[in-house]
Formats: structure tokens, C-alpha cells, sequence
């Protein structure tokens, strides 16, 4: 009896080997596969934490660039509130500038027919202002010939002059006196005639008598 029962031991252990030997290449399928999922899963976290942090910092970046624009809008605006502020206040011409004041304009550029390169025209000009504003008289021959609108901002003296409706001959002229000083403002004048034609003139003032 005793050698029968070692036998089938010896059996069944022969058995659990071959069936051990037979299922290992399923068992090594198993585990690389196995291996192979956890890496896959490894790599998708990988892949999406890399996707988490390029949108941060796109989201930074926008954010930066939204900032940005906020600054830019409040300089806009403080700028703009400025010169408002600055064009209210300025209701009247610094007694500097009260007087008459002699004008020599020398035409510089020209592609109007009534305007030539070299050509001298003196006029005189009185810097005025009452409650509805500050204007430029242009006087010639003892005659009021023009009268400009006027801006005094940031020491820079801006007038605007254009033809009525009703005017034959359309003229627009537009002044820039930037070269501010006691007795002498230089600056220069465009004039636009009909057909869009420009001249430009540069001018000076001289202080010729004060009130």
C-alpha cells in the first residue's frame, strides 16, 4: 500500500508540473501584459499632466496679456481725461500772448496752383478769447480776413480755420504753433484747396505791441 500511495504522489506531481509548464507561457502573456497596461496608463497620466500644465500657462499667459490691455485702456482713458481736462481749463489766452503779433509765412511745399514754392505773405494776428471760447484774428490791410478755433494744450497752440458752405472757393487751413516763446511762437500752416491740392507754409510771430 505504501509504495501505491508514493506512486500516484509521483503521479500527481508529475501531472502539476506539465500542467504548470503548459499554462507558463500564459502566465508570462499575462504579466507582460499586465506590464504593458501599467505603462500605457503611466504614460496617459504622463500625457495629461503635460496637457494640464501647457493650458496653465496659456491661461497665464492670456491672463497677461488681458492685464496688459487693462493698463493700456486706463492710459487711454487717463490721457484722454487729461487733455479734456486740460482743454476746459485753458478758457482764456495767457496774458503773454495778448497783443498783436506780425506773422511772416514762407510757403514750403506746394502742388496748389495759387500757392508757389518761395512765396512771402506777412498778415497780423491778435490771439482773442471771450465766453464761448479762444480764437486767432487774422488781420490784413486793417481787415479782419479770418478767424481761426483754437486749442492751447500741453504748451502747443492749435488753429483751424474752413470756408463756409457757401464758398466758391473751398479752403481748409490748419495751424500748429509748437516753438512757444516770449516774443517769438514759430510753428507751421497747411492749407487744402479744392481738388485736395496742400501747401504748406512755415510761420513765425513776433510780438509787435502788447495792450
Amino acid at each position: 500500500m505504501g509504495f501505491f500511495w508514493l506512486a500516484d504522489i509521483f503521479c500527481l506531481n508529475c501531472i502539476s508540473k506539465k500542467i504548470f509548464m503548459k499554462k507558463l507561457p500564459i502566465l508570462l502573456v499575462l504579466i507582460c501584459v499586465c506590464i504593458s497596461c501599467d505603462g500605457k496608463k503611466k504614460l496617459e497620466l504622463e500625457n495629461r499632466e503635460k496637457a494640464i500644465i501647457l493650458r496653465e500657462e496659456e491661461f497665464e499667459k492670456k491672463e497677461a496679456d488681458y492685464k496688459a490691455l487693462l493698463l493700456m485702456r486706463d492710459s487711454i482713458s487717463a490721457l484722454k481725461d487729461t487733455i479734456s481736462n486740460t482743454t476746459e481749463v485753458i478758457k482764456e489766452w495767457p496774458a503773454s500772448l495778448h497783443g498783436l503779433w506780425n506773422s511772416k509765412m514762407l510757403c514750403r511745399e506746394s502742388n496748389c496752383s495759387q500757392y508757389v514754392i518761395g512765396d512771402q505773405r506777412n498778415e497780423s494776428w491778435e490771439f482773442i478769447s471771450d465766453s464761448t471760447g479762444i480764437y486767432t484774428n487774422v488781420i490784413n490791410n486793417k481787415k479782419l480776413v479770418r478767424v481761426f478755433k483754437a486749442k492751447y494744450i500741453a504748451d502747443k497752440i492749435m488753429l483751424e480755420f474752413s470756408s463756409d458752405t457757401i464758398s466758391k472757393n473751398k479752403l481748409k487751413i490748419n495751424v500748429v504753433l509748437d516753438d512757444i516763446k516770449d516774443n517769438v511762437i514759430k510753428g507751421s500752416q497747411t492749407i487744402t484747396g479744392q481738388d485736395n491740392c496742400t501747401a504748406r507754409f512755415s510761420v513765425e510771430l513776433t510780438l509787435a505791441s502788447k495792450k
